[in-house]
């Protein structure tokens, strides 16, 4: 974790939330119950903040200061509200094409999706708030400075997303192995969000029940999967040839 994308502090962390500061997640020492710790706690679960509780031992990894068993991670950017973006995309006159990960935690490929996204025009990315990878310096890094060029949303829920999506005109399609389709078979030159999945678990079955349609990438070696981000970039760039 980057020591400038950090607070550390129950007080500190407080005060950042309620002025408006983009806290993408805090954590919380186990079987910490001070008065404070618990206004902490209220204070989060007002503002939706995601947290997960870990030993002191973690905490004293993140910070050589006073924590007093509590750090928050910030985001260097700011995260943009969906409904607006999908909006100024349209009214723009573009052909919008969305990319939405349902759940990638690990920053390194969160940062080369966001580099491959800003290469090949993708209008922006959506991220669910709880189990999704922060920004933080390795993602900035990976994605070599892309993730300053792209807007980025935060959502709840990815079903929710798709559904407003869906709503404005826009076809979801979900990047599985779960399917006959093949990528090149179907048509993405037309407003279109591609949702790629976990990297242990691919797409939640729930999402795939309610995409309008499913495709995957055609596999000739002895291992069955590709290291998402690389799966990735052929989605996109099989959307760019087509857009011609």
């Amino acid at each position: 974790m980057e020591r400038e994308h950090q607070i550390f502090g129950i007080r500190a962390i407080i005060e950042a939330i309620q002025a408006g500061a983009t806290v993408d997640k805090v954590y919380i020492q186990k079987e910490a119950s001070s008065e404070l710790m618990k206004d902490l706690m209220k204070v989060m679960k007002r503002g939706n903040i995601n947290f997960s509780y870990v030993p002191v031992e973690k905490l004293n990894r993140l910070t050589p200061n006073n924590h007093q068993g509590a750090v928050a991670t910030v985001s260097p950017i700011s995260f943009y509200d969906l409904e607006t973006l999908i909006d100024t995309v349209i009214e723009n006159g573009k052909k919008p094409l969305f990319l939405i990960l349902d759940q990638i935690s690990d920053a390194r490929n969160f940062g080369a999706i966001i580099r491959t996204a800003e290469c090949t025009g993708v209008n922006g990315i959506i991220v669910q708030k709880a189990g999704s990878a922060p920004v933080n310096g390795d993602t900035v890094k990976t994605s070599a400075g892309a993730v300053f060029n792209i807007p980025i949303c935060k959502v709840e829920h990815i079903k929710d997303a798709i559904f407003l999506l869906q709503a404005s005109g826009i076809k979801t399609v979900a990047a599985t192995e779960k399917t006959e389709q093949n990528i090149y078979d179907i048509s993405l030159n037309e407003p279109v969000a591609i949702i790629m999945g976990s990297e242990d678990r691919g797409v939640n079955p729930s999402v795939l029940k309610i995409v309008d349609e499913k495709a995957k990438l055609p596999m000739f070696g002895s291992i069955g999967s590709l290291n998402v981000s690389v799966a990735c970039g052929a989605f996109l760039y099989e959307a760019v040839r087509q857009r011609g």
